[in-house]
């Protein structure tokens, strides 16, 4: 099991804390995505695949749209998770374990639309490792399809490597939880420790670990593109009301 695996293994239960909302949140980025989706040519039957999943923040909010929606996730402990979230919502939703740099491994077909949410690409270490992701990925994606992702904006972070990312600080019933990212830079790469503290009835602190390389937008978007994307437009949180900049690149 890699590092990542573990994180989101050890992240799964939690994951829901970093949003005052979970449940709102997932309607709200169904909207911006479905928005996309739409501007770009798609409707509710397209079929879209959900490659890092994690606990189904999209893929749920997706799925209670109408559309058809499969997921997958490295982490099984984030898909059990997910799972459980579809159930609970009454959504059917095709679940499988799998990597997004291997999708072929899992899935025989092909998508009209294949999402990463979150930061999931920069999970990848090496120039090599990404480059196997995007090939992995977009050759699960019909001809006039779309890949859709999001990261981090590292063409600014990279500037001044900050140590650390504001807090956010969610006020509760019972008290509040706060959450915060310290990050230890070498060169591109920087190691990452998630730190969710629940102040509510009791004190409770939970820390996780993980690594990334900052992607920067150029990188990527030749990668898209030497690997059959014919298009890479890039969008911003002022224009699409999602937190992180977003990459959608037509096949």
């Amino acid at each position: 099991m890699n590092i990542t695996q573990s994180f989101y293994d050890n992240l799964a239960s939690h994951y829901d804390k970093l949003f005052l909302d979970w449940q709102s949140a997932t309607h709200e980025q169904a909207l911006i995505l479905s928005k996309l989706f739409k501007n770009n040519g798609f409707d509710y039957t397209a079929r879209i695949l959900d490659c890092a999943c994690g606990i189904g923040t999209q893929a749920i909010g997706l799925a209670s749209l109408g559309y058809n929606v499969t997921a997958s996730d490295i982490s099984d402990g984030e898909i059990t998770e997910a799972k459980e979230r579809a159930a609970k919502n009454n959504l059917k939703i095709r679940f499988e374990h799998a990597d997004f740099c291997d999708l072929s491994e899992t899935f025989s077909e092909q998508f009209d639309i294949i999402i990463a949410m979150d930061n999931a690409l920069p999970h990848m270490l090496s120039k090599s490792a990404l480059n196997s992701a995007v090939k992995s990925i977009t050759n699960r994606i019909v001809t006039g399809g779309i890949f859709v992702a999001s990261i981090r904006d590292y063409d600014a972070l990279l500037m001044d490597k900050p140590p650390y990312s504001p807090p956010y600080i969610h006020k509760t019933d019972k008290g509040q939880r706060v959450s915060f990212q310290t990050w230890n830079w070498n060169d591109d790469h920087y190691k990452l420790i998630q730190y969710i503290i629940d102040d509510e009835k009791t004190l409770q602190i939970s820390k996780f670990e993980c690594e990334y390389r900052a992607t920067r937008r150029e990188e990527l978007t030749s990668l898209l593109i030497s690997n059959g994307c014919s298009k890479v437009v890039w969008l911003f949180p002022e224009e699409t009301g999602y937190y992180q900049p977003i990459v959608i690149a037509r096949k």
